[in-house]
């Protein structure tokens, strides 16, 4: 992006790799067992004991955009035309973008023992987090000035965004300690890869047509992590330079009436970044900056040169240190066989997931219908924003394979992919959001199968209780079978 004010008001529409999937809950897919913990994904006395996404991408893509922004936005993207459709001049209405990356080029995972179901496992995900919000009165301006009064100041610019992207490299261990409760860590080291973070408190714009000229203020704080020189692909490249860690932690507990109920704090972390960062803080609302040429063509073009000069100033080289998007979850799960023969089951769960350091929360009820190696799901969830999806999976999971495919936004990830297609009715579209939902996973097993010992054909692997159990007899002083 190279213009101010599309970094401000679509930064997030830009975006590709986002989510978390709620339809993976209790599938115990690969991809499941490193989002939750202590999902295992293993089935003692039927699958083999390495998983491995054979470095395919498992990936989702996750975005939502509500306000009067929609139809301008998806007019500029597709089509490359200026439009105000359903924008006003009221300072207090404005548009609301929020997105979550999550891409595991990496996954491997072991069983390393029958006594305690031990699993542990190694990843490597790139992900990336952002919200932002952004006025009616800032998208108008990208169609010029012909909406705004002569000599009228106004103060609708204040727009705020966050985003920051990072590689994750993890470690995950998994140990069963009774029949009816499991427990699961996830440890990561972070490697940050670019930060941005603009807060507009404060904004006036008032327009001379006569001197052909506008006067811009804007008041508030601007970050941006260090890069040398125009960010590109090779900035996408792990490094040192922004260190961070995480972790995740996750409980399973099986009730005596079958209710599986899993808890998890999910990537709680850090990532500090360069010391060659810039932090600017800038307040010119008092004594604006001019604006050239307004009437002309590309005012766009202008009005980001002359905001870009605000933002930048009064900077200083710094490091800084930033939160990871961090969430807890409850779910409850407990599944039904609909025949005999128990060829049909439904597994409903339940899921709450609210956002540790920011406003957001959602609700979701995920409903898996299964026959035999095939699982089709229908989800549906609901967040502080009002924001209602609904979307679809199909799952193909034996023993010893799983490939999955779905949204979680079907109809409004249809209708944005045919907007893409310049489709005008699509594009022409204002619901109460627009948004896009797609993702993909696949892994195998290989090596031998897990077998306990009255059924086995080797030796099994393993009888001494996992790390976690024997610190936990030490502590009561039982006996660890050494």
């Amino acid at each position: 992006m190279n213009r101010f004010l599309l970094v401000v008001c679509f930064l997030f529409v830009s975006a590709t790799t986002f989510g978390q999937q709620f339809s993976q809950y209790n599938t115990g897919t690969l991809f499941d067992s490193f989002e939750n913990p202590a999902q295992t994904n293993f089935t003692p006395d039927s699958s083999r004991y390495v998983s491995f996404n054979f470095f395919i991408p498992n990936f989702g893509a996750n975005i939502f955009l509500t306000g009067n922004g929609q139809i301008p936005l998806k007019t500029r993207a597709f089509t490359g035309r200026y439009v105000n459709t359903n924008l006003t001049l009221d300072p207090n209405r404005y548009s609301r973008a929020n997105a979550d990356a999550n891409t595991y080029l990496l996954m491997l995972r072991i069983f390393k023992s029958l006594d305690g179901d031990q699993e542990i496992g190694f990843s490597w995900q790139t992900r990336a987090e952002g919200k932002g919000i952004f006025t009616d009165q800032t998208l108008m301006l990208l169609n010029g000035a012909k909406e705004f009064q002569d000599g009228v100041t106004y103060t609708g610019l204040n727009n705020n965004y966050r985003y920051q992207g990072y590689h994750q490299i993890s470690f995950a261990y998994r140990e069963k300690f009774s029949k009816k409760f499991s427990f699961g860590v996830k440890l990561s080291a972070l490697l940050g890869i670019q930060y941005q973070r603009l807060n507009i408190n404060q904004s006036s714009l008032q327009f001379d047509n006569a001197n052909n000229t506008a006067l811009l203020g804007l008041q508030g704080d601007y970050r941006i992590s260090y890069t040398s020189g125009k960010f590109n692909r090779g900035d996408l490249i792990p490094n040192f330079r922004n260190p961070g860690a995480s972790i995740s932690i996750g409980t399973r507990l099986q009730t005596r009436d079958n209710f599986i109920i899993q808890a998890n704090i999910k990537d709680l972390g850090f990532i500090h970044w360069y010391g060659k960062s810039a932090q600017n803080v800038f307040n010119n609302v008092a004594s604006p900056d001019t604006v050239a040429n307004v009437n002309g063509t590309r005012l766009e073009d202008r009005l980001y040169a002359t905001a870009y000069q605000i933002v930048r100033s009064n900077g200083q080289q710094t490091g800084f240190t930033t939160p990871t998007n961090a969430k807890f979850e409850l779910s409850a799960n407990k599944s039904y066989w609909l025949d005999n023969e128990m060829q049909y089951k439904y597994s409903p769960t339940l899921i709450l997931q609210k956002e540790l350091f920011y406003e957001g929360y959602t609700a979701a009820l995920s409903n898996p219908f299964q026959y035999k190696n095939y699982t089709g799901t229908i989800v549906a969830a609901i967040n502080n924003y009002k924001v209602i999806n609904a979307g679809l999976q199909f799952m193909v999971k034996s023993t010893n394979a799983e490939f999955f495919i779905g949204s979680d936004r079907l109809l409004q990830t249809v209708s944005l992919a045919q907007a893409s297609r310049k489709n005008e009715s699509q594009i022409n579209s204002s619901g109460f959001y627009s948004g896009a939902d797609v993702f993909m996973g696949f892994s195998l097993k290989f090596g031998h199968v897990i077998e306990h010992p009255l059924n086995a054909n080797l030796i099994p692997i393993g009888e001494r209780p996992g790390l976690l159990k024997r610190l936990w007899n030490g502590i009561w002083g039982k006996d660890n079978g050494d």
